[in-house]
């Protein structure tokens, strides 16, 4: 048997038994069916010799990629040091470093006079603690969350996503433009939800109570990669505060310049009273933490604590990378990256009807795929019933039907995602109905490289979409 062959043979073993052995909960394996056995930068490679553009980049986590050396000499160092590397919450070196570079770069109306809560290693336990919190600071217990949220696995970070089951939380409309659900979309669908928000707390009818507060992400992730405009951001944060409504960001994808400025929330200039952030944060070790306004620190020893809250080798990686994102101006670096990205593939749009919009900021890229033919059939059935029937008295939207968003294809997504991975390029698929394409790459990608992804995935949509046809 040649080598490529046993390459080849060992990766189909190890995922073969990864499949019988392995609950049915799992997620990634599904989709991706490789076998990392090295990673460098934005590069992984398979046990079975191939190389592949790392574009999920751990779902945001690796904003260096895979094992920056400012991040393994971080880790070594502490390793070598002889320090203990489980400490509960108790007082070290290492964390105090993390601390002061993470307050470092928090907005200023934040940091000076922040506390930080180190949580469990993920950020759905830090939305837990966030959401413990605000009900403990103000006495209250409901909560003000939006559709398309999602704020983890969690039982609680569940009730304020938008797929919960069963909730004792508001939910309220985030602004978009494709699917705007007052078929506005831009500043006029914005200034709807606002109205909405605003009119569901002090109506005293509506059946919502006094929240305790409100949470939000600046850009959904999973629901489809959704910017929130500024302008709706600052309308949020006087709504809130004008109503001692406490306001939780969700930064655990948006931050460490993810976005194209260190903190999502930056962009718009809001100071929320709390934020949630993991991930990055971490530097590709588990790590997440709640950094707060000091007067929201109510609640008494113990109120959230885990076993895993000090992690020493996660807080030295995730203290390198803060440090190295901030120095090397790797927010801005996104920023002009990202809108070069997303000018070229709202370009190659143009060829492609099944896009029905590409949106994004920064490094956080979604291209949402759409049944390119259902125009012509939505069209001709209007036309066929209005020449038949005569105009519909009851009309609809008012948008002729090539106006109107199309339905989505997730079996589309997924096939451009298997010809992505056929050609050596990993992405993830979101939003509501699992049709939109994401690209989270790492910060550090070069010029080549998002040239390279492009090119693949360009390559990758004109197949599927002939497989589509076809």
């Amino acid at each position: 048997m040649s080598p490529a062959h046993q390459e080849a043979a060992v990766q189909e073993g190890i995922l073969r038994r990864q499949s019988t052995r392995e609950s049915a909960a799992r997620t990634y394996a599904r989709a991706l069916p490789i076998v990392p056995v090295r990673a460098r930068g934005m590069t992984i490679e398979g046990a079975d010799g191939r190389r592949y553009l790392d574009c999920l980049s751990g779902a945001g986590t690796l904003a260096l990629g895979h094992n920056h050396p400012v991040v393994l000499e971080a880790i070594r160092q502490v390793l070598d040091s002889g320090a203990p590397l489980h400490v509960l919450d108790l007082a070290t070196p290492v964390k105090d470093d993390f601390t002061s570079e993470l307050f470092r770069t928090l907005p200023p109306g934040l940091a000076e006079r922040a506390r930080i809560q180190f949580c469990g290693p993920a950020g759905t336990d830090a939305v837990e603690a966030a959401l413990k919190l605000v009900r403990a600071a103000t006495g209250r217990d409901g909560m003000l969350a939006f559709t398309g949220a999602y704020h983890g696995m969690t039982a609680g970070a569940l009730e304020v996503s938008g797929a919960a089951p069963s909730v004792r939380v508001a939910r309220l409309p985030y602004p978009q433009d494709y699917r705007c659900p007052f078929g506005l979309g831009g500043q006029g669908g914005a200034e709807l939800s606002a109205r909405w928000t605003e009119n569901l707390i002090d109506d005293t009818k509506s059946g919502v109570p006094a929240p305790a507060g409100m949470i939000l992400e600046p850009v959904q992730g999973e629901g489809g990669v959704l910017p929130a405009p500024d302008g709706w951001l600052r309308r949020m944060r006087e709504i809130t505060a004008a109503r001692g409504i406490p306001l939780i960001v969700d930064e655990v994808q948006t931050g460490v310049g993810r976005t194209g400025a260190f903190w999502a929330v930056e962009h718009s200039g809001i100071v929320p009273d709390v934020m949630v952030l993991s991930k990055a944060i971490g530097g590709s070790l588990p790590l997440a933490v709640v950094v707060y306004r000091d007067d929201l620190d109510l609640w008494p020893p113990g109120a959230h604590a885990g076993t895993f809250r000090g992690n020493q080798l996660a807080m030295a990686a995730g203290a390198a990378t803060l440090a190295y994102v901030r120095e090397h101006g790797l927010a801005e670096r996104a920023a002009t990256l990202g809108a070069r990205m997303l000018a070229q593939l709202r370009s190659l749009a143009v060829d492609h009807p099944c896009v029905g919009e590409v949106r994004g900021r920064g490094l956080m890229i979604g291209v949402e795929l759409v049944d390119a033919g259902c125009d012509r059939d939505r069209l001709e059935d209007t036309i066929e019933a209005e020449i038949e029937h005569g105009p519909r008295a009851d009309a609809s939207d008012g948008l002729p039907p090539t106006a109107r968003p199309r339905p989505p294809a997730p079996e589309l997504a997924a096939t451009v995602q298997r010809e992505c991975l056929r050609r050596g390029l990993i992405v993830e698929l979101g939003g509501r109905h699992s049709s939109v394409v994401r690209l989270l790459p790492p910060l550090t990608i070069t010029d080549e490289q998002a040239s390279a992804v492009l090119d693949r995935l360009a390559d990758a949509l004109a197949a599927a979409a002939r497989h589509d046809h076809g």
